[in-house]
């Protein structure tokens, strides 16, 4: 058995009661940060040992958990923050997990983009999640598809690449297309800022950014000139 277990993005208080009973009772803690997940596990007297699973030894690893699983042992696997699986290396284990027949249970919990996207004030009865844009390659190809999407996407992005990812959205949707930032979600300095685009890298731009950032920006409208036949 694979507990997949979210973890608190950062208000600690945000984490279920069935989340802390999972993380005592199973064997091993899979964690993407051994020293992050111990603080946790710490505040609330957890004493389950913990194991490395991170993005620098998920492949070298991945197979060897899941034999330990499929052959009977119980784990939970946990991200720094969020929900495994959403932006980080958790989908291999899963998916490995999948493949060999290891019962693998979710449990429902904090993951970033929903907060964001909830509060932005955009539609959010359909939308996309794209996650990190590539760095390099596929990048402005990746910008353009998105800036035709008839409907709300959601990115995420470092606070050291807001202001570029902000120039990149206004060349591709224009200055006024509505968006929003959130930035240090369930923190004490929490911010989310709707506005344009435009507005938002001039906000964001005169001053140091800090924290995770979720970026949601509202989809392209449609023509109001087209011609519908009937």
């Amino acid at each position: 058995m694979l507990y997949v277990v979210p973890t608190p993005i950062g208000n600690l208080e945000d984490i279920t009661l069935r989340a802390l009973r999972v993380l005592k009772e199973v064997s091993v803690v899979l964690a993407e940060d051994t020293r992050t997940s111990r603080r946790l596990l710490d505040h609330y007297g957890i004493k389950t040992p913990l194991r490395a699973f991170h993005a620098h030894n998920e492949h070298a690893v991945v197979e060897k958990v899941a034999a330990e699983l499929a052959a009977g042992a119980i784990m939970a696997l946990v991200s720094d923050a969020g929900t495994p699986g959403i932006s980080d290396p958790g989908f291999l284990l899963v998916r490995a997990c999948v493949q060999q027949g290891v019962r693998v249970e979710c449990l429902p919990g904090p993951t970033a983009f929903v907060p964001a996207l909830v509060a932005s004030g955009l539609p959010c009865d359909t939308f996309h999640f794209d996650g990190f844009l590539p760095h390099k390659k596929g990048r402005q190809t990746r910008l353009k598809f998105l800036a035709e999407l008839p409907y709300t996407f959601v990115l995420y992005e470092s606070p050291f690449r807001l202001i570029k990812c902000l120039d990149e959205l206004i060349v591709v949707c224009g200055p006024d297309r509505p968006a929003c930032v959130a930035r240090e979600l369930t923190k004490m300095f929490e911010e989310v800022k709707p506005a344009t685009l435009a507005e938002l890298r001039a906000h964001f731009g005169a001053k140091d950014v800090k924290g995770e950032i979720v970026l949601v920006v509202g989809g392209k409208e449609k023509s109001q000139n087209v011609k519908v036949k009937m």
